[in-house]
């Protein structure tokens, strides 16, 4: 069942796109990480690269909202066409965050649910493209599992997949990828029980 589901992640976004839409709603239970998150980013008009972006909205905005220039990278084109119709003023990028296009580095990178839909061992490898990807003191926010191995959940009566590495395992392939963990919550209840890593990247 697991590796079925892990492959079938992004055709249920593909598909579902009105059903996520409505799930994820507008409100910004974020809030405060973001805040975090925003207060590390070097530079008055950082630019900031946001892994799953799905419509854009409520991270996105919130981000343009408070001054960054945005690149969105999802894989469904559903989803990213609502996030260009609402923000064309910010780059939108269909791909799969495995296998990303040429990149500039940015001054922040935020993987939120997003990064825990894939396969432990397609996690470890993304570390370093956080590093390629990550300016000098720029900052990673990322939401994750606790303990090594796989859950399924349902979305739209399907099952979907999440995989998930120790923390302990997250917490040096950041400091092997050159970045250190400023903040990291399991179960924040303030944040709807997410598992949250706020690192930055040594200058």
């Amino acid at each position: 069942m697991s590796t079925s589901a892990a492959d079938n992640v992004i055709a249920l976004y593909r598909e579902h796109a009105d059903a996520f839409e409505k799930l994820r709603g507008t409100q910004l239970v974020e809030r405060a990480w973001l805040e975090a998150f925003l207060e590390l980013l070097p530079g008055s008009a950082p630019e900031v690269l946001d892994l799953g972006c799905g419509t854009g909205s409520p991270i996105g905005r919130h981000l343009i909202e408070r001054g960054c220039r945005l690149t969105g990278v999802d894989a469904s084109d559903a989803l990213l066409a609502r996030a260009r119709a609402s923000f064309p003023g910010h780059d939108w990028i269909e791909a799969d965050m495995r296998s990303l296009p040429p990149l500039r580095p940015f001054q922040g990178l935020i993987a939120w649910h997003s990064f825990f839909h894939l396969r432990p061992e397609d996690q470890r490898p993304m570390f370093k493209t956080f590093e390629r990807l990550a300016a000098p003191d720029a900052a990673l926010m990322f939401t994750s599992g606790t303990h090594l191995g796989e859950a399924i959940g349902q979305f739209e009566g399907q099952p979907l997949y999440h995989g998930s590495l120790d923390s302990a395992e997250y917490r040096e392939l950041l400091r092997g990828a050159g970045f250190k963990v400023i903040r990291h919550v399991q179960a924040d209840r303030t944040c709807g029980g997410a598992n949250i890593w706020l690192a930055q990247r040594h200058a």
